[in-house]
């Protein structure tokens, strides 16, 4: 199976999953992360945004390919597929793995709803624009 790659899409959904962290830890929940995870300055290294910035674009790369496969495996498409695929790509590696954080690292559960939340909503936004440009 070949996976149609529209880049437009792949760096507009990069972009959406920044400006979604950026509005979800400055304005919404900066407070309440930053007592959650005793992180008092909310200024990030420029290379620390490069970096967020390429890891953005790979997950959106990615969740493309997840959800070309996904979408033929189930006969779907459109942006029901990309929501579902941005919700089983949430709950199959994003939820799990964060999880690890509260039991082995003791962080606050707040703290992992806080970002899960998070996750979830950048994940289904991106899997809906991914789905949407196809």
């Amino acid at each position: 199976m070949e996976v149609h790659v529209n880049y437009l899409a792949v760096v507009v959904a990069a972009l959406v999953n920044y400006a979604i962290a950026a509005i979800w830890y400055a304005f919404l929940f900066g407070k309440t992360w930053s007592a959650l995870t005793g992180i008092t300055e909310m200024k990030p290294a420029p290379m620390n945004i490069v970096l967020v910035l390429i890891s953005s674009f790979v997950m959106s790369f990615v969740l493309l390919h997840s959800i070309a496969f996904g979408n033929a495996y189930v006969h779907m498409s459109g942006i029901g597929g990309g929501i579902m695929g941005g919700f089983f790509s949430w709950l199959g590696f994003i939820a799990p793995v964060t999880l690890t954080n509260v039991l082995y690292e003791k962080r606050p559960w707040k703290l992992w709803l806080l970002d899960n939340a998070f996750w979830l909503v950048s994940l289904l936004v991106m899997g809906s624009i991914l789905s949407a440009w196809q």
